[in-house]
């Protein structure tokens, strides 16, 4: 056979190394455009999800001279005094006394002034000092919606020329609202907390966890280090393979068939809503688990088993050590898809209106994703900046789950 030598410097061939050249320079822009598009999406959303959530972490405040002695409202500083106070309040006007409060200060600018929620906090002063009862106390309201969103430079013309006004009587001001961190819901935009949801996402996180991790864990490597090669196993590696795909709202119908209805667990519970999340979180784990395992080389268990060591020994001080960051990996993956789930927690109830934090996992609760969902579904300008408030709350929240985890992943892992 006789085989003709190749020339390097010929015009044909000089040609097609150009071409060979140009299509790797187009290929290479190519590839630094599809990074550069996917970083300007997520510098475009996280600058818009800071810039209106920014506002949400703010509060207008309204000061509300109140002079307790001239007004209506009969109450004995010795009544607040042990567990009858929250009786004693209850059993009093503070909502007429600081609508009264405001029409004496500001006439008729009063109209619209201060939050449906303001006496809450009226309530909450009167409680820490009985004393103020009797005198004037000076205190700072939350002003309503409208002041609050034209003091954000947002609001009607109405409102604005009353936040000039009130600005020039040095009456109103913004600052920082610790309460949207350390309350809960609320039907008023100036009054909302965050705290409800959040901790209603971390106990259902904790339920997730407790439950997908170690039976994930446990059954990749039982299908990986023990399960014959057979039929059966072939088809349940296949099914596995396929929950892992389900749309997540099979997993909140299956919730609610089977948790709710048949054995009868607590509705809206973060107990019910781990469980149908853990059902969904568990075959990525199973999935990751395996793939880490049968990573592991076979010369580690070889001479684990050469030197005496049982099965069990093998799995547990030598394969599983070193799979722990790829299951590590693949748990990050399954909770941060599990934390931002609304679906399967809107079928088993976890939509309801929550006023007060959960205390346990068998409490009422609600979570990020889904006090999200609700607010982004209110009429009214004030909810607006806290729904993207809450966003930038929820990304913390995920970073910081995300941070433990790779830091636990990074301590563990071992190169070879």
């Amino acid at each position: 056979m006789n085989v003709q030598p190749t020339h390097w410097r010929s015009d044909a061939m000089q040609r097609r190394i150009r071409r060979r050249y140009a299509a790797e320079r187009r290929f290479r822009l190519l590839g630094l455009g599809a990074v550069l598009l996917s970083a300007a999406f997520l510098a475009f959303l996280l600058v818009t999800m800071v810039a209106n959530g920014a506002r949400g972490f703010t509060q207008t405040e309204v000061r509300l001279d109140i002079d307790f002695p001239a007004s209506d409202l009969f109450l004995d500083p010795a009544q607040l005094e042990g567990s009858n106070a929250d009786a004693a309040l209850a059993a009093v006007d503070l909502h007429g006394t600081m609508r009264a409060a405001a029409e004496r200060q500001y006439g008729q600018l009063a109209k619209g002034l201060l939050s449906d929620g303001a006496w809450l906090r009226l309530r909450e002063a009167i409680r820490d000092d009985p004393a103020m009862l009797n005198g004037v106390a000076t205190l700072w309201l939350p002003a309503s919606d409208a002041i609050d969103v034209a003091a954000k430079g947002a609001g009607a013309p109405e409102a604005e020329a009353a936040y000039q006004q009130l600005k020039e009587r040095e009456a109103v001001s913004t600052g920082f609202n610790s309460r949207f961190l350390t309350g809960a819901d609320a039907t008023d935009p100036t009054v909302v907390g965050i705290w409800g949801a959040f901790k209603g996402s971390l106990l259902t996180m904790l339920v997730t966890l407790a439950l997908a991790f170690p039976i994930g864990v446990l059954s990749a490597v039982y299908l990986e280090e023990y399960a014959p090669r057979n039929r059966w196993t072939d088809m349940i590696e296949v099914s596995i393979n396929n929950l892992a795909a389900v749309p997540s709202i099979i997993f909140g119908l299956l919730g609610l068939a089977v948790f709710l209805n048949f054995m009868h667990l607590p509705r809206s519970a973060p107990l019910v809503g781990g469980i149908t999340l853990a059902l969904m979180t568990m075959p990525v784990i199973v999935i990751a688990g395996r793939n880490a395992i049968k990573s592991v080389p076979p010369s580690i268990r070889d001479a684990a088993l050469g030197i005496g060591a049982s099965r069990v020994q093998v799995v547990f001080h030598h394969v599983l050590p070193l799979a722990l960051p790829g299951i590590l990996t693949g748990t990050i993956i399954g909770m941060a898809r599990a934390l931002g789930e609304t679906a399967p927690l809107l079928m088993i109830g976890m939509r309801a209106f929550i006023a007060t934090p959960p205390g346990g996992i068998t409490d009422p609760a609600t979570v990020l994703p889904v006090q999200i969902y609700l607010w982004s579904d209110e009429v009214s300008r004030g909810f607006v900046e806290k729904t993207s408030a809450a966003i930038i709350v929820l990304l913390v929240f995920l970073l910081a789950m995300n941070g433990i985890a790779i830091y636990l992943r990074n301590k563990f892992e071992r190169r070879w």
